[in-house]
């Protein structure tokens, strides 16, 4: 990629706003000589050109510390808990039926040491990978508008943290055992009870119940409909409009969570992220990579040792290239009992 040192006449007038982005390094910012995009572009992060000297401090704790007002943050460590690891990186996958063997020659004769038993598990490899995304601002947007390089860091964690959340689902969905509901209101219909049974068919599965279920937003709408639709019942009404903890209670898991995210599918249609199913899967805060769990969600520092790091850089006469990226992997580490309902 050919750079250039920015022009002397061009170094003694920084935007509005970005006078300490390049003060603590003394490497002049560097243009990049690459085709234009039009103004508000995303366009993907090209590593090789964040150089030290467009990274930034300031922004990078602003996006460490940020927090969407919609809570994907939430939604994604719901669904796929944070482990921190280094770049390369090992998990166990242990066999899974060797934590429930049961003896009962355990007793051990006169004379004689205790049985010996073994536990087998298969060490698997990984890497998290780099993931980031660009957006390419007109300097004359940013007149007037001191929080501008914020407002463009909010829009770049939006966007990356749909895309993690969208990418775990992904994972689930394709990993997961599925069973077709129907909750439309007829007479004898229970949905709580379908997911209780499909609780418990995980659990003669794995020999671990599972401990979150996930509703997507039709799906919780329809266990509502269902109870609510249906007369002659006890209690009918109050099954209705049961709020998620009250519904984990009643399933004998740890969290329930409704999802509502949705992501642009086509130019006119935006769809719901979790779709039309309930999700029920065993994972937890705080894991290693070796503790048992689905899915888990890998991730590492970046050069800046935080969790993002953001670069800013000048393209061309007229432009900024905001950048921000991260390190992860999202991996499903088990599928034993992993189950769901797809709900009609």
């Amino acid at each position: 990629m050919k750079t250039m040192p920015l022009p002397a006449a061009r170094r003694s007038r920084p935007a509005a706003g970005l006078i300490n982005v390049f003060a603590s390094n003394e490497r002049e910012p560097l243009y990049r000589d690459i085709a234009q995009h039009p103004v508000g572009t995303i366009v993907a992060a090209n590593d090789d050109l964040l150089v030290e000297a467009n990274f930034s401090e300031g922004l990078t704790a602003y996006a460490t510390g940020w927090r969407d007002p919609s809570d994907l943050q939430g939604a994604l460590d719901f669904v796929a808990p944070a482990v921190q690891v280094s770049r390369r990186f090992e998990f166990a996958q242990a066999a899974n039926a060797e934590e429930f063997y049961s003896e009962v020659d355990d007793v051990r004769a006169m004379g004689a040491d205790f049985k010996r038993v073994d536990y087998t598990s298969s060490k698997a490899l990984g890497i998290t990978l780099n993931k980031g995304l660009t957006l390419r601002v007109d300097r004359d947007q940013t007149l007037n508008n001191p929080q501008w390089q914020q407002q463009a860091v909010s829009r770049l964690m939006r966007r990356l943290l749909r895309n993690e959340y969208r990418r775990a689902i992904t994972i689930l969905a394709a990993a997961v055992a599925t069973t077709n509901k129907t909750w439309s209101g007829a007479a004898g219909e229970d949905p709580d009870q379908d997911v209780i049974s499909d609780l418990i068919t995980g659990a003669d599965s794995s020999g671990v119940r599972a401990n979150r279920v996930l509703y997507s937003d039709t799906s919780w709408n329809k266990r509502s409909q269902s109870y609510r639709l249906q007369t002659g019942r006890y209690g009918t009404l109050a099954l209705a409009t049961m709020n998620p903890q009250q519904v984990a209670a009643a399933l004998g898991v740890d969290q329930v969570r409704v999802d509502r995210a949705r992501y642009q599918a086509t130019a006119n249609v935006k769809n719901q992220i979790v779709g039309s199913q309930v999700v029920e899967f065993y994972a937890e805060d705080g894991l290693t990579q070796d503790d048992p769990s689905h899915i888990k969600r890998f991730v590492s520092n970046t050069d800046a040792g935080q969790s993002f790091a953001v670069y800013i850089q000048p393209y061309g006469a007229k432009l900024w290239d905001v950048t921000v990226e991260h390190y992860s992997n999202i991996i499903v580490t088990s599928t034993l009992g992993l189950r769901a309902l797809n709900i009609n």
